[in-house]
C-alpha cells in the first residue's frame, strides 16, 4: 500500500467494481421498493491471518461444527442433553425452528449439518469470539472464491510476495463432501444437485455459481418428482434418480405435504424419500434450530456435554431475555447493548444502542417487555479493524470473518480462508451487505512448512 500511489489504487478498485458488474455478483434486498439486485461492494485491500492463528481457528472450528452436529443428531433423537437439564427443554420443543417432522430421521451417515458458516470477530490480538453459528443455508462463498479471483488478476504482486493459502479447491472438497454423504445403497457415482427457488431469491447468483463451479444441475421444484419414495429429475432423455440434493430452500417451503401446503418452491414426497433413506438432503431438515440466538448461548455447554472438553472458540457473552434478571438488566442497559431476535439474520430486526436514537431504543424496550422471548442481548464489542479503501483514502473500518466448514463421512474439511465482511459506513458495527456493508478477500499466509 506504501508503494502504490493513490490514483493507482483506485484504478484497480474501480477495475474490481467493473468485473463484478459485469459477471453479475450481486445480491437483492428484500423489503424495498428499489429491490432491485445490486453489486455487492467489494474491498481491494485483503485481511491478513498468520498460519498460526488460522491453524488456532481451524482447530477451535473443528470441535464447534463437531458439537453442532452431536446437538442435533441428539435432539432429534435420544434428547440426552434435554433430560440432563443442560438445555431447557421447551427452548427446543416449542421453538419454530425445531421440526418434529425430522425427529426420529437419521440422515445418511448421520450428519446433519454438512456447511457451516461460523461468524467470528476479533477484539485483540490473540482474541476470537464466535458470533453466531449458520447451520441451516450459510451463504457467501461464492463472494470467497470471486473476491480471490479478482485479486489475484489485480494485484498479483501480492501472490508472488507472499505464499497465499489457496482457495479454490472449495468446489471440489464441497462435491467431495456431498457424494462421501449419499444413501449406503446409491450406486459408486451419486447424482448430486443444487435446488434452488429460482431467480428471485437474493442468493441465486451463489446458487447458479455453485453449480457451474461443482460441475452439477441447478434445479428448481419443477425439474424434480418423487416415485416410490425416490427422486427423479426430469431431462430431456428421461427420468435420472438423485442421490443427494444441496437445498438452498428453508424448510417450510421444502415440501408442501408435510411443510406449508401452499408451497410452490418444494417437491411433494420429498421427505418420506428422505425418511426412507433414499436421499440425502444438504443441509438436513431442522438444522436451522442451531441458528437459533437462545441455543446460541448455551454452547459452552453444549460443546462441553459432547467433546467433554471447553470451548477453544469462546461466545460473545449473552443474556437472554426470556430469563427475568437478564431481561431487567438488559432493560436498564439497553443504550449500551446489542439486542437480536433470536430467529433474526442479515442485521435486521436488531438494536445497536450505541448508535440507536432514543425513539428506536424506546420502541425496543417496548417489544422486549411484549415478546422477551424473542430477543438475546450482547454488549458491543470493540470489533477489529482493518485497512479499507474509501473515497477519503485508506481508513480503518470494523469487520467479521466467516470460515466455511464442510462434515462429510470422511471427517470435517476447512478451506483456509473464508469471507470477510466489511462494514463500509465510518463506525458502523453492521457488516451485513443488506445493511450496507461490502466484502474483501482473507489472506491465510503460509508458513515455510505448511503446504499451499
Amino acid at each position: 500500500m506504501e508503494e502504490t500511489p493513490a490514483a493507482e489504487l483506485q484504478r484497480r478498485q474501480q477495475a474490481a467494481e467493473a468485473a463484478f458488474r459485469q459477471l453479475g455478483i450481486t445480491f437483492a434486498v428484500y423489503g424495498e421498493e428499489d429491490a432491485a439486485e445490486r453489486i455487492i461492494p467489494f474491498d481491494i485491500v485483503p485481511r491478513m491471518f498468520t498460519w498460526s492463528e488460522w491453524s488456532r481457528l481451524s482447530d477451535g472450528l473443528v470441535q464447534r461444527v463437531q458439537a453442532l452436529n452431536a446437538f442435533l443428531d441428539d435432539i432429534y433423537g435420544e434428547r440426552r442433553i434435554l433430560k440432563e437439564g443442560v438445555v431447557p427443554p421447551e427452548l427446543i420443543l416449542t421453538n419454530p425452528q425445531f421440526r418434529p417432522e425430522a425427529a426420529g430421521t437419521k440422515p445418511p451417515h448421520g450428519i446433519y449439518s454438512h456447511i457451516c458458516g461460523i461468524d467470528l470477530v476479533r477484539t485483540g490480538p490473540d482474541q476470537f469470539w464466535v458470533l453466531e453459528d449458520n447451520a441451516r443455508t450459510p451463504s457467501g462463498v461464492s463472494y470467497m472464491l470471486e473476491n480471490r479471483e479478482a485479486m489475484i488478476r489485480l494485484c498479483p504482486e501480492l501472490f508472488r510476495q507472499f505464499r497465499v493459502a489457496a482457495v479454490d479447491s472449495y468446489p471440489d472438497r464441497l462435491l467431495a463432501t456431498m457424494r462421501s454423504v449419499a444413501p449406503r445403497a446409491t450406486a459408486a457415482d451419486p447424482v448430486c444437485v443444487i435446488l434452488t427457488p429460482g431467480r428471485f431469491n437474493s442468493a441465486y447468483y451463489e446458487h447458479s455459481f455453485l453449480a457451474d463451479n461443482l460441475g452439477i444441475e441447478l434445479v428448481e421444484a419443477a425439474d424434480l418428482m418423487v416415485d416410490d419414495d425416490i427422486v427423479w429429475m426430469r431431462t430431456i432423455t428421461g427420468p435420472v434418480k438423485v442421490d443427494v440434493i444441496y437445498r438452498r430452500i428453508d424448510d417450510d417451503f421444502l415440501d408442501p405435504l408435510v411443510f406449508r401446503p401452499d408451497s410452490l418452491l418444494g417437491v411433494p414426497g420429498l421427505m418420506a424419500a428422505y425418511r426412507a433413506g433414499n436421499v440425502t438432503l444438504v443441509n438436513a431438515p431442522g438444522t436451522g434450530i442451531a441458528d437459533d440466538k437462545a441455543i446460541y448461548s448455551y454452547m459452552p455447554e453444549i460443546v462441553r456435554f459432547y467433546s467433554g472438553g471447553e470451548a477453544l472458540l469462546p461466545n460473545v457473552e449473552t443474556w437472554r431475555c426470556r430469563e427475568p434478571q437478564a431481561l431487567n438488566y438488559v432493560l436498564d442497559n439497553l443504550s449500551e447493548l446489542v439486542v437480536k431476535l433470536v430467529d433474526g439474520s442479515g442485521g435486521y430486526g436488531m438494536l445497536v444502542g450505541p448508535t440507536a436514537s432514543r425513539q428506536e431504543i424506546e420502541t425496543f424496550r417496548a417489544a422486549l417487555i411484549a415478546e422477551p422471548h424473542r430477543y438475546i442481548a450482547q454488549p458491543t464489542l470493540a470489533l477489529s479493524t482493518v485497512p479499507t479503501l474509501t473515497d477519503e483514502g485508506v481508513a480503518p473500518r470494523h469487520v467479521d470473518f466467516r470460515p466455511f466448514v464442510l462434515t462429510g463421512a470422511n471427517g470435517v474439511d476447512i478451506v483456509p480462508g473464508g469471507l470477510t465482511r466489511v462494514a463500509l459506513k465510518k463506525g458502523s458495527l453492521v457488516v451485513n451487505s443488506s445493511q450496507g456493508g461490502g466484502t474483501k478477500d482473507s489472506f491465510v499466509l503460509l508458513d515455510e512448512g505448511a503446504a499451499g
